[in-house]
């Protein structure tokens, strides 16, 4: 029964390490290696108009999050002007106004955009409004009528209609039909303005959106932007979206949504020659950074009780906390499995720590001085038949000094490495000299220097693993891995077969 209970528990604990970090991982996007980039866009809109010794007022229309990207770090940059941002109509804008301005006038909107994944937004429940009365007049509205029997006659649905139309608009420049629709000079966003009015004509609700380019580039640099169309038609209670160029749907993932409609970017009242410019710069941040801004844009409940919502100073503490259950699980293995004989539980998971600062060369042979030191006068003090505990409190004076001294000394030699052999725990080292006597003189010197070096083996090899940078993120950006490390602990705690080391000592028993 007891087994049965060790097994689900450690079930449970690993089932629920592992959700929780496939959770963080694939819907948080949290980086699973050290180091890892995100890519974001600093977008920058500038509008610049001539002034006229009046009133003058200008608005903007700005992007809006979308379930593929968001808006955030806003900042609205003008001199003397109010400011009122809002929606219209579905469409968010930034509405600048003066009471008096002369000459070259310019304002500035500027955010950073960071791709999100979001579930997708639930569809309408209904279709919406149609605008009323005849969408042409004339010769246009019977040319609209005759491409639309056209297109409908060789169409199943309203997905086939649209694509059929986006083709003949885009392709089939020489209809007599098509040319009245578009006019003398065609663009892309006439061109998807006249697929709106007549899908409408037809009756399938459409609209055109406005929206820029954010590509991924390896470098940074800033370039101007040029607005993409697109169409948009509710079928099936929910809107899809149109590339007009090749009539695919959807559109490709690095198109941003700006505003709806066939209106300009700009309105400008009191003022002339108005000008406006949008530039995007691709730059790249920490990975980690990027996921914990997503998670404040979403906000999951795990994020808010995630590591990253305690203070910097905090959480750098917790980096090196976070180790020490890594660094214990790794004596297990050595101790239990293996069979590496060593001075207590934990020195030498305290000393791998050390040895993150001295690096490991130069803390083995920190460490191999301090006690060599420690145990000479250890022996001295044998001589003097003190007490357990003044003799302790002896060896700790004498730990102390011999730290001091040796950083003193590395200090006036230039090697900058021994200041940081005061970071050795030192009552464990003094436990260390303490127990490696007793063991020397009951039961000889072999058997005590067997111990200290493994000992200090276990040390360097857990080292060696706690200084790995993956495992270091791994534990702190995803510490439920620590639910599942626990659980290989307990099921660990109920081996007792052979350790490794036991193959070597009865190997005269295996030949046999």
């Amino acid at each position: 029964m007891n087994r049965l209970h060790l097994y689900v528990l450690a079930s449970v604990l690993s089932v629920l390490g592992l959700a929780l970090f496939l959770y963080k991982a694939f819907a948080l996007d949290f980086p699973l290696a050290p180091k890892t980039k995100a890519q974001v866009w600093n977008v920058e809109a500038r509008v610049s108009f001539l002034a006229q010794d009046q009133p003058a007022k200008v608005s903007l229309f700005i992007p809006t999050g979308t379930r593929r990207f968001a808006v955030v770090d806003e900042h609205f940059i003008s001199s003397g002007y109010g400011l009122v941002a809002g929606i219209e109509n579905g469409n968010r804008q930034a509405i600048w106004s003066i009471r008096k301005a002369r000459g070259r006038q310019s304002l500035y909107y500027q955010s950073v955009v960071r791709r999100v994944r979001s579930t997708v937004p639930a569809p309408d429940n209904q279709a919406p409004e149609m605008p009323s009365g005849p969408r042409f007049q004339g010769p246009k509205l019977a040319a609209a009528n005759a491409l639309i029997e056209e297109i409908r006659a060789k169409s199943a649905d309203t997905p086939s209609f649209v694509a059929g139309l986006l083709k003949k608009l885009y392709r089939d420049k020489s209809d007599d039909n098509v040319q009245l629709l578009l006019g003398a000079t065609p663009s892309g966003s006439r061109n998807v303005a006249a697929a709106v009015r007549i899908l409408q004509q037809a009756g399938i609700p459409a609209r055109m959106i406005q929206g820029i380019r954010l590509e991924e580039e390896k470098q940074s640099f800033t370039r101007k932007s040029d607005f993409l169309a697109w169409l948009e038609v509710f079928d099936a209670k929910q809107w899809r979206s149109y590339d007009p160029a090749t009539g695919m749907t959807p559109v490709p993932d690095d198109w941003m949504r700006w505003w709806t409609g066939s209106q300009g970017l700009v309105r400008l009242e009191g003022g002339i020659k108005p000008a406006s410019r949008v530039s995007v710069s691709p730059k790249v941040e920490e990975g980690i950074s990027a996921a914990v801004s997503r998670g404040r844009i979403s906000k999951p409940l795990l994020l808010k009780f995630s590591m990253f919502s305690l203070p910097v100073n905090t959480q750098a503490v917790f980096r090196v906390m976070f180790l020490l259950p890594v660094g214990a699980f790794m004596l297990v293995i050595f101790r239990n499995v293996v069979g590496i004989k060593t001075f207590g539980t934990f020195m030498p998971v305290l000393i791998a720590l050390a040895f993150r600062e001295t690096g490991l060369p130069w803390g083995i042979f920190l460490f191999t001085l301090v006690v060599s030191i420690g145990l000479s006068v250890r022996f001295y003090l044998e001589r003097l038949k003190l007490l357990v505990v003044p003799r302790l409190s002896a060896i700790l004076i004498v730990v102390v000094l011999a730290m001091a001294g040796l950083s003193i000394i590395s200090h006036n030699l230039g090697m900058t490495r021994g200041l940081s052999v005061a970071l050795f725990p030192m009552v464990i080292i003094t436990m260390i000299i303490e127990r490696m006597s007793i063991l020397w003189e009951e039961r000889g010197s072999t058997e005590a220097l067997i111990s200290g070096l493994g000992s200090l083996l276990t040390a360097a090899l857990a080292f060696l693993v706690m200084n790995i940078k993956l495992v270091e993120h791994l534990v702190f950006v995803f510490p439920e891995l620590l639910l599942v490390l626990l659980a290989l602990t307990l099921l660990m705690g109920r081996y007792s077969g052979y350790r490794l080391m036991d193959l070597y000592r009865f190997r005269v028993l295996a030949r046999g």
